[in-house]
């Protein structure tokens, strides 16, 4: 899977924007910027209720759900049946939120009469092509044109998002700052943290579910999922053969092979599942967004704990990001404290 968001710029002295483009999941984020699509657009206008006025600007409930799309399936896939509506509704608010500030943003960007040029965001284009391993322009095009999106549209996107970064530069950067007692405070946090865990080394097995797959076509293949289980764990099975011939994920060439990885890289229910099997057992079917996963952990290990000097970018990487949405959330604020946002979702 592939992403081509843009994330939220912060565009700080020494953290380009190209840096923080984050690429995970192409279906997800398409799904939240299906809003820039005319059609889907055109027709949610029609019938769409209001959830904002941002001074004169609408914000459509369409637009909401769309950008909170991503995280409401994980909500449904993950959280228990009995929080649900609390997560959910707590995540649209997020999203209404970030979009007031976007609509602010917007504005004086706007007022600022800052711009960007065809070649900037042509740049950013081909950076997305070759971390995503994109081989052309038309490949790239007949994916976007999949999910009902154009490059133009989706460069229009990127337009905006690089003109925010810009206004993000000008108005947090210079606020942003991490010294080196700040780096060290917070390589003491990572020894003590590193040194009482573990990393796993897993493989697994997919049995795929398609995004709008119905609830019987769901609980088809998690049938099918506990059957695979049920057989990885006769005596004797070679798990590895047995994804190269089940596993409908891209890993199962390799069989199933997820290598080693330590806790907050996977999704959260399949790091629970990880972190609590022993070693050579199977889980029980695990559902994600991409179907149901069958887990085994191949062995446990404790984490090696890396030097100062080789942690130090990523310390400083994190602390930017930090303390750059500590200060986003407060220039945020300020736009809205002069503006007229009126919520009605």
């Amino acid at each position: 899977m592939k992403d081509f968001s843009g994330g939220r710029a912060v565009g700080l002295p020494g953290v380009s924007f190209k840096r923080v483009v984050a690429m995970k999941n192409l279906v997800a984020f398409l799904a939240a910027v299906m809003l820039l699509a005319g059609g889907t657009r055109a027709h949610a206008e029609l019938v769409d209720k209001v959830a904002a006025v941002v001074n004169r600007d609408v914000i459509a409930l369409s637009e909401v759900q769309q950008r909170a799309a991503p995280e409401l399936q994980r909500v449904n896939s993950e959280i228990d049946p009995h929080k649900r509506a609390e997560a959910r509704a707590q995540l649209m608010k997020t999203a209404l939120d970030t979009l007031i500030g976007e609509k602010l943003m917007e504005a004086e960007v706007a007022q600022l009469g800052i711009t960007t040029t065809d070649a900037e965001v042509d740049d950013l284009v081909q950076d997305v092509l070759k971390q995503n391993n994109v081989s052309d322009m038309a490949q790239f095009e007949q994916l976007l044109v999949n999910e009902g999106l154009t490059l133009a549209s989706y460069r229009d996107m990127l337009r905006k998002r690089v003109v925010r970064d810009k206004l993000l530069r000008m108005k947090v950067g210079p606020k942003v700052k991490v010294t080196e007692e700040d780096l060290k405070a917070a390589y003491t946090q990572y020894t003590r943290l590193e040194s009482e865990d573990v990393e796993v080394h897993a493989r697994h097995i997919l049995v795929q579910v398609d995004a709008k797959a119905t609830p019987a076509q769901v609980a088809a293949a998690k049938q099918k999922a506990e059957g695979i289980a049920q057989e990885a764990r006769r005596p004797g099975m070679d798990f590895s053969a047995l994804a190269r011939a089940r596993s409908e994920g891209p890993s199962a060439s390799d069989g199933g092979d997820l290598g080693y990885f330590k806790r907050g890289v996977m999704v959260p229910a399949f790091e629970k599942a990880a972190f609590s099997l022993k070693q050579g057992e199977v889980s029980e079917p695990i559902r994600t967004n991409f179907g149901w996963h069958i887990l085994k952990v191949e062995e446990r290990r404790n984490v090696s704990v890396a030097s100062f000097e080789e942690m130090k970018p990523k310390l400083e990487s994190k602390l930017l990001n930090e303390k750059t949405e500590k200060f986003l959330e407060q220039y945020v604020q300020e736009l809205r404290s002069k503006a007229n946002v009126e919520v009605k979702m």
